[in-house]
């Protein structure tokens, strides 16, 4: 049986006013179709069966700063990289760039970077 190493995300924003409405709308369209948040964590899931289902979730920290990392999210086409990067345009990401091929990772890597509303870093990708 092949299982998804994936599990969870668990990520710190700086304003949660700004951070959910931004994130209700990307994750249904990146695949987190359903939500499961109490009163401070806001829970996002995917789908499958518990407990390999897996989840992002965000509370508010408001002395977070965003760093280097990034978050990327895997899309089947790059169609869909460019409807989902429209999606995050759309609900207020910030220093979008692409989408556009990306041949200094891979020579079929296409993908559209971004931030969310307290800056994180986040990605939509599609490679053949």
């Amino acid at each position: 049986m092949s299982v998804n190493r994936f599990q969870h995300i668990d990520l710190r924003v700086c304003d949660m006013k700004a951070a959910y409405p931004f994130y209700a709308k990307l994750l249904s369209a990146v695949g987190f179709p359903a939500e499961d948040s109490g009163e401070k964590w806001k829970v996002f899931v995917g789908t499958g069966k518990a407990p390999h289902r897996p989840w992002f979730a965000f509370i508010e920290d408001v002395s977070h700063r965003p760093n280097g990392n990034r978050i990327a999210f895997s899309a089947a086409s790059r169609e869909e990289v460019d409807r989902l990067a429209a999606i995050a345009r759309d609900t207020g990401a910030r220093n979008m760039s692409g989408p556009r091929a990306c041949p200094e990772y891979t020579p079929t890597y296409y993908a559209a970077f971004f931030e969310d509303p307290s800056g994180n870093c986040l990605e939509i990708c599609h490679h053949d």
